[in-house]
């Protein structure tokens, strides 16, 4: 194998970095003060899962690379041919399993997001179309409480503002589940519905859109609230349809967040006290993904890709329903499965969105390795 074949310098630094890491956190884990700590115990247990596949992986590398030398070294100085020819197919072997570890170890070593393994908040508002847009919307909300009923995840409708023919004008749902916000999260932007819609007499092609805003969802203790300066939280008696005790019912929660100016308004809970939990949740994952989106802002030389980051103003994909074509314009993609789509059929794009952001951060790993090195 050439110098070219081998990883770049930074990324061997790398795997010796998380090597050392990953033995420093064994080290500590044996100090008999940090057994009886469940608190560290879990801490580092979740961080030596995180790390062992790469130092395994790692340390097969480094065994073949001893076994490879030898090989090589057998290869050249052997003067038997029977057995030079053997040297050179383990040669050959070695430096073909070298070489499938490295693309592996470099996948490993792509940074994995840290909210990926979080529960996920999902808002859906009706854009431009009116009528058309609100059913839209609701479509749209069907869709992904589908998806998650397909994956046994656990989805809950925390806000609901329906129209009057079945629309949405807002919908936030929440979607509990391991690895729910690694699944959803280039949900977010702006979807454009094409189709006759049925309200139409004339039966003209509309175009309608919908905006689709995706967040992880915080704990607590990572977003700082002062419920008493920076909340103004109102109770109000629930509208809408509903049975006596909604309309009586001093239940519907609108907590103001005054720094910031964000406003959230629960009312489908009967419990003033379930909605204000609720309220609450919502407010924490629109600020810590306006955090977030400020760690992107003055990031984004290292984290622009064409995957996008849930800009809410981007337009990611259109449902053509004449063509039955669904398309998410950031990596082009075509699927002409429409009704499955909207049945919660979203594999295909999620996989192929997963895939494409994989492929770039690991090309920006690997650049950035190679160039520093």
């Amino acid at each position: 194998m050439t110098d070219g074949d081998r990883p770049p310098r930074g990324i061997d630094a790398k795997l010796v970095e998380v090597a050392n890491q990953y033995d420093a956190l064994h080290a500590e884990l044996a100090r008999p003060e940090v057994s009886s700590d469940p608190d560290a115990l879990r801490r580092l247990g979740r961080e030596l899962a995180r790390l062992e596949p790469v130092v395994a992986a790692f340390r097969r590398l480094q065994a073949t690379r001893s076994e490879l030398a030898g090989a090589r070294e057998m290869r050249d100085a052997e003067t038997d041919e029977e057995l030079r020819a053997m040297a050179r197919e383990e040669t050959e072997r070695l430096g073909a399993y070298e070489a499938r570890l490295i693309e592996e170890l470099k996948v490993l070593l792509i940074p994995r997001d840290p909210n990926d393994d979080r529960n996920v908040i999902i808002e859906i508002r009706a854009g431009a179309g009116g009528d058309e847009a609100a059913l839209f919307a609701a479509e749209l909300m069907r869709m992904y409480l589908r998806y998650a009923d397909n994956h046994r995840l656990r989805p809950e409708v925390l806000s609901l503002n329906e129209t009057g023919i079945g629309g949405v004008k807002e919908a936030i749902i929440q979607i509990n589940g391991e690895g729910a916000y690694s699944r959803l999260k280039f949900e977010g932007g702006v979807h454009r519905v094409q189709r006759v819609p049925a309200t139409e007499s004339s039966g003209r092609l509309h175009t309608s859109t919908a905006t689709v805003i995706v967040m992880p969802e915080a704990d607590e203790v990572e977003v700082d609230i002062d419920e008493e300066k920076d909340l103004r939280i109102d109770v109000k008696r629930s509208s809408g349809p509903g049975g006596q005790s909604v309309n009586t019912t001093d239940s519907a929660v609108r907590i103001t967040h005054l720094p910031t100016g964000l406003v959230v308004e629960i009312q489908d809970e009967k419990s003033q006290h379930k909605n204000r939990a609720k309220a609450l949740a919502v407010l924490r994952s629109r600020l810590y993904e306006m955090e977030l989106e400020r760690q992107r802002t003055e990031g984004s030389a290292a984290r622009r890709s064409i995957v996008g980051g849930g800009e809410r103003a981007e337009k990611i994909r259109t449902y053509n329903f004449p063509q039955d074509r669904v398309t998410d314009h950031r990596i082009g993609l075509d699927l002409h499965n429409l009704a499955g789509v909207m049945q919660g059929d979203l594999d295909r794009l999620i996989d192929a969105l997963i895939t494409t952001d994989q492929a770039e951060r690991l090309r920006t790993l690997v650049d950035g390795d190679a160039s520093a090195g």
